[in-house]
C-alpha cells in the first residue's frame, strides 16, 4: 500500500498484509484510491479541505487526502492495531502536526472545533456502523454545510435524512457513494 498522488507521490505505507479481519482493518485498495481522488479532483477536493476520516484503519485515506493538499485531517479509529499503524503512516510521511487521532468509536465523536469539507467513512462491512457514525459527526458538528461524504462500503448506501445523494461508482466488490448535507 502506499500513496498515489501529490506531495507523498510513492511512498509506502505500514503493512497490514492482507487485513487485519479481527481488528475489521480492510485497506482500500490503491486502484480504488486513485480512481476516488481522479473523481474528489472535480469536486476541487482535498486542496485546502479540512478532513475528517472515520474508522480510519492504516489513516491511508486521510494521507492521500494530506498529501494532495489537504490543509488538516482529524482521523477516528478506537482499534489499537489501527491507531498504532496511524501514528507510524503519520510519522513516515512526517504529517503529525496537519493531523490529529481521536482514539474513540466513530458514533461517539467529541464536539467538532472547526466542521470539514471532506467526511471519508469507511465502516466494517456488514456490522451498520456507517449511519450513526455519520449522524453523530452532524449532530457534533463536524460537517461543513458544503461537506461532500465518501461512504465505502460493500454495496452502495442510501442517503440518510437530512442528506443529499451527489453520486455512485463501484470498483469491484467496492461501492462508493458520496453525498452532502442539505
Amino acid at each position: 500500500m502506499r500513496i498515489i498522488g501529490g506531495q507523498h507521490r510513492g511512498l509506502t505505507l505500514a503493512s497490514v498484509g492482507k487485513g487485519d479481519a479481527g481488528a475489521h482493518l480492510r485497506p482500500t485498495p490503491d486502484r480504488v484510491r486513485e480512481s476516488l481522488f481522479n473523481v474528489l479532483a472535480g469536486y476541487g477536493l482535498p486542496q485546502g479541505a479540512r478532513v475528517l476520516d472515520l474508522f480510519s484503519g492504516t489513516g491511508a485515506l486521510a494521507l492521500e487526502a494530506l498529501s494532495r493538499g489537504a490543509s488538516h485531517a482529524t482521523l477516528v479509529d478506537k482499534g489499537r492495531v489501527a491507531q498504532r499503524l496511524i501514528r507510524e503512516n503519520l510519522s513516515k510521511a512526517r504529517r503529525e502536526k496537519d493531523a490529529s487521532i481521536l482514539s474513540c468509536a466513530a458514533d461517539r465523536l467529541p464536539r467538532a472545533e472547526v466542521p470539514c469539507e471532506l467526511v471519508f467513512l469507511d465502516p466494517p462491512y456488514g456490522l451498520a456502523l456507517g449511519e450513526p457514525a455519520l449522524l453523530a459527526a452532524e449532530r457534533q458538528g463536524w460537517l461543513a454545510p458544503d461537506a461532500l461524504i465518501v461512504w465505502e462500503d460493500n454495496r452502495s448506501q442510501d442517503a440518510p435524512e437530512g442528506f443529499q445523494l451527489r453520486d455512485t461508482r463501484r470498483y469491484g466488490d467496492t461501492h462508493i457513494t458520496m453525498m452532502h448535507p442539505v
